[in-house]
């Protein structure tokens, strides 16, 4: 798994077990491989490159996801079914009916000699829905005794049970946002939260960032890069403040987004919210949100290798799902025609 955030990639070893009609999962072994500056800039460049160079780094990065393959199956002596890869998004454009994942799944395939699974987003656009959020078929099945899961990767993202269906969409902007601000500064990220804890409330940033467009729309909806480059990215560089106050102020917008939502879907006094990805390890945003909560959401960040490897795990358990032909992409919360079995199976040669 390769998030917007941009961090780097996540290998998770993880084994499903169905009893009766109950899904069991375990996480057994972890690895996460930084990115290179150079390699982070060419996955944020691949948006602008032409059909050929696009192309010639779909291929070495499904080779070179091949070749992490490998490395983690020799670190842990693993006994492998398939692969299960995400890939890296590079263009999601639904409206128009398209996204991409980087990583081509031959390579990929080839390379380590496994059964490979990818391509899980395309079908379901073809179906006319967002392909996205594909977390929601997990959380509904391996973690259903949660009301609310909310994810804090790059962007922020919810899923929640309402008249018996599956809904979830992207809330709006979270860690690509913060990324990009401590970036400037050489920083890789703001540790637990402590520059932004520092700053102040940029009240017009505040304002402006809440009234985006994107914020207003009915769901499903999903967003990616393209929304933080175009409507994001201008708003950030005309803000002549500090990086103290522009994360403080970022960090308030976050948590003010998902509040509004998770409040407004809320049917009951007392609800119990899992929260994952990078953002459930930010102190400052952490506090943030349980005070714009209240007393209303029970809120629970599990263990430190399901925060981290929570996307990992779901992507593993839609290959699990693609491989038995059961149904991995909700219409209910993409958007489509109908739920489908999503991802291309790719046989090593």
């Amino acid at each position: 798994m390769s998030g917007t955030s941009l961090d780097g990639l996540d290998l998770a070893y993880c084994q499903f077990l169905k009893k009766d009609k109950d899904w069991e999962f375990k996480i057994l072994n972890t690895k996460s491989v930084d990115y290179t500056p150079q390699f982070k800039a060419q996955l944020k460049n691949a948006i602008n490159l032409a059909v050929p160079e696009f192309t010639d780094l779909h291929n070495f990065y499904g080779s070179w996801l091949g070749e992490q393959v490998n490395l983690f199956i020799k670190d842990y002596n693993l006994q492998v079914d398939f692969i299960a890869s995400h890939g890296h998004t590079t263009h999601h454009k639904p409206e128009k009916g398209f996204t991409l994942q980087i990583g081509s799944g031959q390579h990929l395939a080839n390379v380590c000699g496994i059964k490979t699974i990818c391509d899980f987003r395309s079908n379901d656009v073809a179906l006319g829905g967002q392909g996205a959020p594909l977390v929601p078929i997990g959380d509904m099945l391996l973690f259903s005794e949660y009301d609310f899961c909310l994810n804090l990767g790059g962007i922020s993202n919810v899923s929640f049970q309402q008249n018996n269906k599956r809904v979830a969409y992207d809330i709006g902007i979270a860690n690509m946002a913060l990324n990009y601000i401590t970036n400037k500064i050489n920083l890789a990220y703001d540790k637990n939260g402590e520059l932004a804890k520092s700053g102040v409330l940029n009240k017009e940033l505040f304002y402006t960032l809440n009234n985006l467009t994107y914020y207003k729309l009915p769901y499903p909806k999903s967003t990616g890069f393209e929304w933080f480059k175009k409507e994001i990215i201008p708003v950030l560089e005309n803000t002549k403040d500090t990086t103290e106050n522009i994360s403080h102020t970022l960090i308030q917008h976050i948590c003010s987004s998902i509040s509004n939502d998770l409040l407004a879907a809320s049917t009951k006094k007392n609800n119990t919210l899992l929260v994952t990805g990078g953002g459930a390890l930010n102190g400052f945003l952490m506090n943030t949100l349980k005070s714009k909560l209240g007393t209303s959401f029970t809120i629970d960040t599990t263990s430190k290798t399901v925060i981290e490897f929570k996307e990992a795990l779901i992507f593993a358990f839609m290959g699990v799902l693609r491989h038995l032909e059961q149904p991995n992409a909700l219409a209910s919360v993409t958007g489509a025609k109908k739920d489908s079995s999503c991802g291309v199976i790719y046989i090593p040669q």
